[in-house]
Parts: structure tokens; C-alpha cells; sequence
């Protein structure tokens, strides 16, 4: 018979601006000593509190269970967290009706059985060892670095004893700590690079609310050495809701990619490469990771769809298509690089590049046409997906037009902006008419 092993959670997670720049931090804890068995943080990126929270719970519960890999139902964990809305929800008494938070809790319950795992609200103030490491994680993403274990101190601001309500101490020995916390830090390695989004590709989600079966939860303020960390974007107002997200995704590589020709709408519709094929499944797996789309629509043309079908199989989505997600129509340029253009039509490339009326050669389309085009898509994609992230998989010269109507720039910005193939971009839109660009041009998934 497996001797009975048990340990407690702290887990916790913040953001600068729900949504902003966000992390979380879990430790394991030997609840006979109070001592830190494994500790786990990490900078996320844009994300909401409820994200950052279910992340620290989801790390902490896989670095308990790498502890102990051979304890199977013999382990018990007493999670304590100060999210009320966390607690409530995985003990079963509240529902999870948000879409976008019930893969997270989906993950945090699927990594031990369930009779092996209780869950304790406690203040925040019980709470400072995971607070702590959530700010040091935020902090590093501030700096442009992730957090390190070895540089952390978050166990300096950690209770001495552990309040009322910790379980009783371990029946049996608690194996070798130090082993143990290795196997959990490679564990936490492990799961990062296989399911977890890079720290700059997370876009928000709306919060759930106690309208939904929630309790709104605090934007989670920053210690006092990191006041100064500036926010990242707009927090949307209480009276506007949730934004409605549109995530930007390009397709991945054609034949045509590399070699950098001219690839329409009027052209020979090339379907993707080796390459693009791979990197398709790289942007499937990073949002595999987030959980957080709710709707793929697709470009007709076919790198698009193909590239919006691998993302689809791994969330077990439909793929809706609208026309004006489209490329441009570069007319007689198709399948030509910049310089053959250049030295064939040199006068119609010099008129293209001065005014965004201007189409290509042989009756292509100008910009102007796809800025209203994009403008009419934008119009009835926010008003459908309000309060809710929708994946687009588009073209180059449809996701800078989205960027470029949301920051108000000028046409000239298209040309000064890089998108990589399969490359994310994020644009949220708020109930006032608002936009705010969150990301352009990410390419860490593929990486």
C-alpha cells in the first residue's frame, strides 16, 4: 500500500492592467515544516488576472505532482489561493460559464485526480511567498527577461508558520527535497515548451464576472520597488465590456514566400509548403496552449484555409470564410519579385508606392480598395465576436490595414511595417468605438 503523501499549493497571478503585462507564481510546501519544496514563475505577457491565476494553479498542481511522480493517488494537495473566483470554480460550487476560461480549469484538473486535490481561499496577505514570485515574473517581463529561480527572493517575504487550515503533516518520509524540486523545475520546463504560450503572444480575455457564475477579481497591483512598471494597452471601462479580440494570423510560407513575389488574390493560389505546413502546426499547438479562441474565420484563398484547418483540428473548431479577408488582387504583378516589377512596369510601381489609389498593373486592386473593404470586414466582425477573441487567418496586406485603421496612421504605414509568415498580431475594440494594438508581428511560437 502507497504511503500517503501530502503537500499544499500557494498559487497566484497578476496583471498590470487587467489586461496588461502578467505572470504568476506557485511553490510547493512541506506542510510539516512550512519549508519550500519547489517554487514556479513565469512572465506570460498581455493576459487577464484570471488567466495569470489559473496559470500559477496549473504550475503548481504539475510541479507537485513531479515531486512525487510515483505517488499516483496516494499524493493529496491542499491548494490555497486568495482568488475567490479560482477556489470556487474547481471546488465545484461555482460554474464555469466563460468559454475562455474552461480550458484552463480543464488543464489544472486533468494533472491529478480529483479526489487528490482540496482547495482553501485565503487573504492575500497569506498568500505573499506565490504574490511575490507573480510580481518578480512581472517584473521580469517588464525588464525583457524571464524569471530565474536562482535570482528569486520571494521566499524572504514568506510566513515563518503557515496558518490554520494548512493539512496535517506528511505520513512517511518526504523523499529527497532537493531532487524532488529539480524533477518539478524540469517538469514546469517541460510543459512550457510543449503547451505553454510564449510571454509576448498572449492576448487578453474579458474576466468573468459574478453575473457569470464568477466574482470579479482586482486588477493586482504591483509591489511597491515596481510602481513605476508602466501598463500595457486599455483595461476596458466597466460600462464598455469586454473587448471584442481579433487575432491576426498570417499564413504560413508558400514556394512564393522566400523567393518574396507578389502572391494575391488574382494570382495561381498556391497551396503551403513544407515549411508553411510546419509552421501552421506550431501556431495550432501555441493556440492549443491559450485555450482562448473561440472562432477561426479564414481568406478563402487556400494557404489560408489550409493554415486556418491546422489550427482548427487541435480546438476542435469550424472554419467560417469571408471573402474580404482576401490579399489584394496585384493584377499583372502576380508571381513577380519587387525588382522584376521594378524593371518592367517602373512607372506604374513608382505611382503605386505615391498614392494608395493607384492599382496595379493590368487593373489589380489599390490599397484605398482593400482599406474599405477591411474597414466594412472590421465593422461586422466586432459587432458579431463583442466580448469575445476570434481568430483571423488573413494576408499580409489585410492584417497592416487592420493595424494601421486602429493606430489611425497614415496609408504610407503599410510599408513600414514587417509581418512574417504565420506571424500574430492582436487588435481589441471596446464598446466606445475605441482600438488597441497589443501585438505585431510575433513570431516566438515558431521558435
Amino acid at each position: 500500500m502507497s504511503v500517503a503523501r501530502q503537500v499544499v499549493v500557494e498559487a497566484d497571478g497578476g496583471s498590470r492592467g487587467n489586461p496588461g503585462p502578467a505572470g504568476y507564481g506557485a511553490v510547493v510546501i512541506d506542510p510539516a515544516t512550512g519549508e519550500p519544496l519547489a517554487e514556479a514563475a513565469e512572465y506570460i505577457g498581455v493576459a487577464t488576472n484570471n488567466v495569470a491565476e489559473y496559470r500559477g494553479l496549473i504550475a503548481g498542481l504539475t510541479a507537485a505532482k513531479a515531486l512525487f511522480p510515483d505517488a499516483g493517488e496516494a499524493l493529496r494537495v491542499h491548494v490555497r489561493m486568495d482568488s475567490k473566483l479560482v477556489v470556487e470554480q474547481m471546488s465545484g460550487r461555482w460554474k464555469i460559464k466563460h468559454p475562455d476560461m474552461k480550458p484552463l480549469a480543464a488543464r489544472a484538473a486533468a494533472i491529478l485526480p480529483p479526489s487528490s486535490v482540496t482547495y482553501e481561499w485565503i487573504p492575500r496577505a497569506q498568500n505573499k511567498h506565490a504574490d511575490r514570485l507573480a510580481n518578480e515574473a512581472m517584473d521580469a517581463g517588464r525588464d525583457g527577461r524571464q524569471w530565474e529561480a536562482s535570482a528569486s527572493t520571494a521566499a524572504l517575504d514568506a510566513p515563518s508558520a503557515r496558518t490554520p487550515g494548512t493539512p496535517s503533516p506528511v505520513q512517511g518520509p518526504v523523499g529527497d527535497q532537493a531532487a524532488g524540486a529539480a524533477r518539478a523545475r524540469a517538469a514546469l520546463a517541460a510543459a512550457r515548451g510543449a503547451a505553454a504560450p510564449a510571454p509576448d503572444a498572449l492576448f487578453s480575455l474579458p474576466e468573468e464576472t459574478a453575473e457569470s457564475g464568477g466574482e470579479p477579481t482586482d486588477a493586482h497591483p504591483a509591489p511597491q520597488q515596481s510602481a513605476e512598471a508602466p501598463q500595457s494597452g486599455w483595461g476596458a471601462a466597466p460600462d464598455l465590456g469586454a473587448p471584442a479580440t481579433l487575432v491576426l494570423l498570417r499564413h504560413g510560407e508558400t514556394a512564393l514566400t522566400p523567393e518574396k513575389r507578389f502572391s494575391g488574390s488574382g494570382g495561381t493560389d498556391p497551396e503551403l509548403s513544407a515549411v508553411g505546413r510546419g509552421q501552421a502546426e506550431r501556431a495550432a499547438g501555441h493556440f492549443a496552449a491559450l485555450g482562448t479562441v473561440e472562432e477561426i474565420v479564414s481568406s478563402p484563398l487556400r494557404r489560408c484555409r489550409e493554415t486556418a484547418a491546422a489550427v482548427a483540428a487541435r480546438l476542435g473548431l469550424d472554419v467560417r470564410i469571408d471573402e474580404s479577408l482576401r490579399e489584394t488582387d496585384f493584377g499583372a504583378w502576380e508571381g513577380l519579385t519587387f525588382g522584376e516589377v521594378r524593371e518592367r512596369y517602373g512607372d506604374d510601381l513608382t505611382a503605386w508606392l505615391a498614392s494608395p489609389d493607384t492599382a496595379p498593373t493590368g487593373g489589380g486592386e489599390s490599397f484605398a480598395q482593400v482599406a474599405e473593404r477591411v474597414a466594412a470586414a472590421r465593422d461586422r466582425l466586432v459587432a458579431r465576436y463583442a466580448g469575445r477573441t476570434v481568430l483571423l487567418v488573413t494576408h499580409v496586406t489585410p492584417i497592416k490595414t487592420f493595424v494601421r485603421l486602429a493606430l489611425g496612421a497614415p496609408p504610407e504605414a503599410l510599408f513600414r511595417m514587417e509581418l512574417s509568415a504565420a506571424s500574430i498580431s492582436t487588435v481589441a475594440y471596446y464598446g466606445d468605438g475605441n482600438a488597441s494594438v497589443r501585438l505585431l508581428n510575433d513570431t516566438s511560437h515558431l521558435r
